[in-house]
């Protein structure tokens, strides 16, 4: 059974206000853009029963704040300020996140605020969903979280953890997550670094996948 998409599992203080400007948010939606269009983010009916997949965040501000998708926004080809959440703080271990803005953050907030928190360098995320890395994830070379971890959860944040403890991840960029169908996580110093690491990866994929016909 294919575990549902979008359900927040962590403890939410969510202040419901408009907290984002358009400038805020337009490198963030720039490189939303770009994964609809390669579709490791979206919401099409053909793919995990019609739920949105995929988000993606940067660092805001101080104390490990950072701007994230809003949960279930995935069908949403234009996004606008009011559709990105500004997380506040985030307690993995306390299983708890504050977040402030139009709309609740991604139910994968939790993961990405475990990534800010391991490093200081780390300035965007990227949570895609793409077959071809996650299915070849080990002949790639890739880190990977266990298959028994479920997504948005504090065993997850805890296996991020233990990547960065135990692989090369930090060094790499990117890893994928055995538990989460199609699920890959990519990150950067910037958007650029962040996105470079995965269609670079996503390329190789490619290349490994046509190889093998």
């Amino acid at each position: 059974m294919t575990e549902l998409e979008g359900v927040i599992k962590f403890q939410l203080d969510f202040s419901q206000r408009t907290v984002l400007t358009t400038a805020d948010v337009l490198e963030i939606n720039s490189w939303r853009t770009i994964m609809l269009q390669l579709g490791m983010l979206g919401q099409t009916p053909t793919r995990y029963d019609n739920y949105g997949f995929g988000n993606i965040s940067q660092r805001f501000g101080s104390d490990n704040q950072f701007i994230i998708s809003g949960t279930q926004t995935g069908g949403i080809a234009n996004m606008a300020a009011n559709d990105y959440a500004l997380v506040t703080a985030c307690q993995p271990q306390q299983n708890q996140i504050a977040a402030s803005g139009a709309t609740q953050p991604s139910s994968e907030a939790m993961t990405h605020g475990q990534l800010y928190q391991l490093s200081n360098n780390i300035n965007f995320v990227i949570h895609a969903h793409c077959p071809q890395i996650w299915q070849l994830a080990s002949k790639l070379g890739l880190p990977q979280t266990r298959a028994d971890v479920p997504y948005g959860t504090v065993a997850m944040a805890d296996e991020v953890a233990r990547l960065f403890a135990e692989t090369t991840v930090l060094q790499q960029g990117i890893f994928t997550m055995a538990g989460h169908e199609d699920g890959v996580v990519a990150f950067g110093c910037n958007a650029e670094q962040a996105g470079q690491r995965l269609i670079a990866c996503y390329a190789v994929a490619l290349g490994l996948d046509m190889g093998s016909d």
